[in-house]
């Protein structure tokens, strides 16, 4: 190859030419453009070559290779181009102008030394007549006219040039894209376009792509410029606003509430760490914009410290003991654990002289039993506002806590809400259901939030997220309530101090119904005790019959029915009093939901009565067992937990090894199959307090000896047989009383709960303590029929004794008694011997 010299494309199809690499912008044919060359191989380039007039080949490099070198331009479209003029500038920089002569396509690169070389051959355009290439050229013009409206960066003079060359297509085309807003790759991207046609659509589509987004830019602006104008405005209105005011002697606005603010904290009694916090944010207050957000959050901030009662308190003063315990029985029947421990707690207040670190209540029982109407009247006895906490089904840390200011909307937790909305910061708080609150998950669990609420050590300094500063909650008499005691978290319940409401007998239904619901009922329904007339035995036999669950709400709920049908009689003219009877409230409310109390406590085969302890209150359990022919399977039904299920193979253990004390005829079940079931099996059942229970079901049904039916039992069985304690002794006595048993069997560890039972049950039911399950085997059997047993032994369906005129047998086809012989009958094919 030979040095290049002046020369045009047009003198020879091939030349050779010095490669001179742009990437940030692109030289078009019979255009011009400077451009600093800073790259090092364009500066060695230009250095080599000092010559006036200098050709080069232009090409946009698309890529950049070790060493600086320009790679993959092989067979790319490049623009001969001449160097009109070069310059120095400092920072070893050239000023170059280039003037485009016409495109080329890039063939083989040679390097020598520090500049590269290029062969490259001419090209030929596509034709300029297309049919349609006129109709875009028009629509490149007007794209070019609404660019230059909207975009300050276009020259105005470039929807001109393209009518002038008109003429010239491609050579338009070229114009507007070195012209107008068009990015590196762009400008390459036209240049490498030979058809004329595609070139002039190419640059068309950028022009629309670059029109949207300055009409984007273009709203922008606008919407800026219109919030900078309002902003402007504002701000010049509230200086002259603020000029005005100081002209009339009226100070601002903002001034002014910031300034009552502060004065009342200096007029409010607040803790010291208190008050320099509500100082601190009422001066971040002053410096801000009433029109911002954050100002808001201040201002409600101070407000909710400045509303809550900082050491204010409104008990009496001087407590009276007697007045405390005539208000309590004066609302509410019975419940004299509960009220004792109210009393003993209030003595303490009184001889401290002041609020003494009371002890956190719960009472724990079922639903109806005056658990949240104690704590009202707990207050009202006292002299202290009342406030109910309901937190059953509270599933959020930040209801107990508060949510912290940074949230939208966010407020303090229930406790400082409470403070607030009673005004003194020694009410009594009854937290509702605190046995309901959900279990911890991904906002926290609000029980273990808890935990510092109700520890009398701790609560004096209670720390709410949104206030961020300690309360004391000290002086507050927290009481809470539950249903299953169980259900609330063991650190939880450590806390608490447990006083067990179990439920009412019949006696005082009737009683509390003659003191409190009548009276309340009958003016609640607009009627009085002239129109309806109620008897001990007609409130014993609602109570009984349609209302036997452990609390008041069912019971209270059929005394209003009956009020309802009396008010309507009245309303429509009836006149004169209803004697309620038995008669009268079957008439009024339909058969009694309950059998008589003398239903099942004849004696059976197999079938036992023991007692269940429930969230709602104690509840009778009849086990019933059944003996078969079979293989020797053991068969429990009555959807029971794993526990129950572990008592059940106890039992039938320890009936088995005393086989020869109860002479079982099959102790190995070899010939028989064995099935216990629990009846309503809808009810999940779970626990080993029905082991006495089970063992003398499955004594009685391999013994065939009958169960006394008019005692219930209740208690864990070993496999060694004894009888070991179980809980909610209380409960379970006073179903069996209000079902109308009175003997009931008890282990002997169990002989001190007696004391928590009502004199009326201790007086009227008789109680019976085993240490062991022989004992129990030999008060409940009934010793074994002989072969001329009674005729009134019970029936059982499969397994049970039959009478028929004198002639003893079996169902089941096991066995036969006739005439006091026993006769065994040959096998069937599906019972073996």
């Amino acid at each position: 190859m030979t040095a290049p010299g002046p020369s045009s494309i047009a003198d020879t199809a091939r030349i050779e030419r010095p490669l001179l690499v742009l990437r940030s912008t692109a030289v078009f044919p019979r255009g011009t453009v400077a451009v600093q060359m800073g790259a090092p191989e364009n500066v060695a380039l230009l250095k080599a070559h000092p010559e006036h007039d200098l050709e080069v080949i232009v090409a946009v490099a698309p890529l950049r290779g070790a060493g600086g070198d320009a790679v993959g331009l092989t067979g790319r479209i490049g623009v001969l181009s001449r160097v009109v003029a070069r310059t120095a500038v400092p920072g070893d920089t050239l000023q170059v102008t280039l003037e485009g002569l016409a495109r080329v396509r890039i063939g083989e690169l040679e390097r020598r030394g520090a500049v590269t070389y290029a062969e490259a051959e001419s090209v030929t355009e596509g034709a300029a007549d297309v049919p349609g290439l006129r109709m875009l050229l028009v629509q490149l013009a007007d794209a070019a006219d609404r660019l230059i409206e909207t975009s300050d960066v276009t020259p105005p003079e470039l929807s001109a040039l393209v009518r002038l060359n008109a003429a010239a297509p491609g050579y338009a085309a070229d114009v507007v894209a070195s012209r107008g807003p068009f990015r590196a790759a762009d400008k390459d991207e036209v240049l490498q376009r030979l058809d004329v046609s595609d070139r002039v659509a190419f640059v068309l589509a950028r022009l629309e792509k670059e029109l949207a987004r300055s009409a984007v830019l273009e709203d922008v602006r606008v919407q800026t410029d219109a919030n900078i104008e309002r902003h402007h405005r504002e701000f010049f209105l509230r200086q002259q606003l603020r000029a005005i005011q100081a002209e009339l002697g009226e100070g601002d606005a903002q001034d002014s509430e910031v300034g009552e603010l502060l004065r009342q904290i200096e007029e409010a009694t607040l803790p010291p760490t208190v008050a320099t916090e509500a100082r601190r944010e009422a001066a971040r207050l002053r410096g801000l914009s009433s029109a911002s957000s954050e100002y808001q959050v201040l201002r409600n901030y101070l407000e909710w410290v400045l509303a809550l009662p900082w050491g204010r308190t409104e008990g009496a003063a001087d407590i009276v003991l007697d007045r405390v315990e005539e208000a309590l029985d004066r609302r509410h029947w019975g419940l004299r654990e509960a009220k004792d421990r109210i009393l003993e707690h209030l003595a303490v207040h009184k001889l401290r002289g002041g609020h003494a670190p009371g002890p956190i209540l719960c009472f724990v029982g079922p639903p109806g039993t005056g658990k949240t109407s104690l704590g009202e009247a707990i207050a009202a006895a006292i002299g202290r506002k009342f406030y109910r906490i309901s937190v059953g089904g509270v599933r959020d840390e930040a209801e107990i806590r508060g949510h912290r200011r940074t949230y939208v909307g966010s407020l303090p937790g229930l406790l400082v809400q409470a403070l607030r909305r009673v005004g003194v910061s020694d009410p009594v708080f009854l937290i509702d259901e605190i046995d309901k609150m959900a279990a911890g998950g991904p906002t926290g669990d609000p029980a273990a939030a808890m935990l510092e609420v109700l520890d009398p050590s701790q609560n004096a300094t209670f720390v709410d997220h949104f206030l961020n500063l300690p309360v004391d909650l000290s002086s507050v008499l927290f009481i809470a309530t539950a249903n299953n005691l169980f259900d609330i978290p063991a650190a939880l319940r450590d806390r608490l101090e447990v006083i067990r409401i179990a439920g009412y007998t019949i006696e005082e239904k009737v009683e509390i119904a003659w003191r409190y619901l009548l009276p309340r009922l009958l003016e609640e329904h607009g009627i009085s005790d002239l129109d309806l007339q109620f008897t001990d035995e007609a409130l014993g036999f609602l109570a009984s019959r349609y209302a036997r669950e452990a609390g008041l709400r069912n019971f209270e709920r059929n005394l209003s029915a009956i009020m309802r049908k009396r008010a309507r009689r009245k309303a429509d003219g009836e006149v004169g009093a209803w004697v309620v009877d038995q008669t009268r409230i079957e008439e009024l409310l339909g058969p009694p939901r309950y059998a008589a109390e003398a239903a099942e406590q004849a004696p059976e085969v197999g079938a036992v009565t023991g007692l269940a302890w429930t969230a709602t209150g104690g509840e009778l359990m009849t086990i019933e067992a059944l003996l078969m022919s079979g293989s020797g399977r053991l068969l429990v039904t009555g959807q029971l937990g794993d526990v129950m299920r572990e008592s059940v193979d106890a039992a039938c253990s320890y009936v088995r090894s005393r086989a020869r004390t109860l002479r079982l005829g099959d102790p190995e079940l070899k010939h028989s199959d064995l099935h216990i079931h629990f009846p309503a099996g809808s009810v999940p059942k779970d626990g080993p307090s029905a082991g006495v229970a089970v063992t003398l079901a499955i004594a009685s049904v391999m013994s065939r000896r009958a169960v006394r039916r008019d005692v219930a039992v209740t208690g864990e069985v070993t496999l060694r047989g004894k009888v070991i304690e179980v809980g909610g002794v209380k409960e379970k006595i006073l179903a069996a009383y209000r079902s109308g048993l009175r003997e009931v069997v008890l282990p002997a560890a169990n002989e001190k709960d007696l004391r928590e039972l009502p004199d009326e049950v201790r007086t009227q039911v008789r109680f019976s303590f085993v240490h062991t399950m022989d004992e129990a085997i030999e008060k409940l059997l009934l010793p074994a029929a002989p072969l001329g047993f009674a005729d009134d032994l019970p029936l059982f369906e499969e397994g049970r004794l039959t009478v028929e005129g004198g002639r003893k047998t079996a169902d089941g086809g096991r066995w036969t008694v006739d005439g006091g012989t026993s006769k065994e009958p040959p096998a069937a094919p599906d019972a073996p011997r």
